[in-house]
């Protein structure tokens, strides 16, 4: 009895010490990392953040300037428009004579 009393024990023994370094080296996997290196790695993806947010406004930035530069064409070609047809107006107005009925002369 003597020997399968030490041959449980020994068995015991190293299941433990297999577990406790099986979990052991799961603590080191899955740990959280210590405080410097999270705060390091929140800067990392803060200063990745900027540079998209960056990238991004330069987008919107340059995006927003074409646009800016169609609309002001438009602009400027509907003036033009409004301008070629306010003077082909004025010049219709000003070719015209007056219209006075003819016996006007003869009233007076």
């Amino acid at each position: 009895m003597s020997d399968n009393k030490d041959s449980r024990l020994v068995d015991s023994l190293l299941t433990f010490l297999a577990g406790a370094a099986t979990g052991f080296i799961l603590g080191i996997l899955f740990a959280p990392a210590s405080g410097k290196e999270t705060r390091k790695k929140i800067k990392e993806q803060a200063l990745k953040g900027q540079e998209l947010a960056k990238e991004g406004y330069q987008k919107i930035a340059r995006e927003a300037g074409r646009g800016a530069k169609v609309a002001k064409e438009k602009a400027e070609e509907g003036i033009e428009a409004i301008k070629e047809f306010l003077e082909k107006k004025k010049e219709e107005y000003t070719r015209k004579e007056p219209e006075f009925p003819e016996d006007l002369d003869t009233e007076k």
